[in-house]
């Protein structure tokens, strides 16, 4: 019997009440080639360093899905998020030994961790 492995992440979905009005914001925020639709498919694999995502579990007060987006500017992504109708949730704050995050919601209240370059 062969060693099991993980199982990586190999698609995610956003599901949205207005679809246009997240394909904008994305497609602006992040740079993302978003197609047209009823299911807006977004490349793979878009300008990443890493070879794929990595993820981890925590508790929580809600059951959600959180992406986990690298930007190059976080200061600049958060302005640049709520000017186009997002929120920002949390200011910038380091993780001890590991990268410096920050918090917005798109216009329909998805939470997005933003992670420095």
């Amino acid at each position: 019997m062969s060693e099991d492995w993980a199982r990586p992440v190999v698609h995610w979905e956003i599901e949205a009440r207005d679809p246009d009005r997240l394909r904008a914001f994305y497609r602006e925020l992040f740079n993302w080639r978003i197609g047209e639709g009823p299911v807006m498919n977004i490349e793979p694999g878009i300008g990443a360093p890493e070879p794929g995502p990595g993820g981890h579990i925590r508790q929580g007060e809600q059951s959600r899905v959180t992406l986990y987006v690298q930007v190059r500017d976080l200061h600049a992504s958060l302005d640049k998020a709520e000017a186009l109708g997002g929120a920002v949730l949390a200011q910038p704050f380091d993780i001890p030994g590991g990268p410096t995050l920050a918090g917005v919601a798109d216009p329909e209240g998805n939470p997005v961790m933003l992670v420095q370059q």
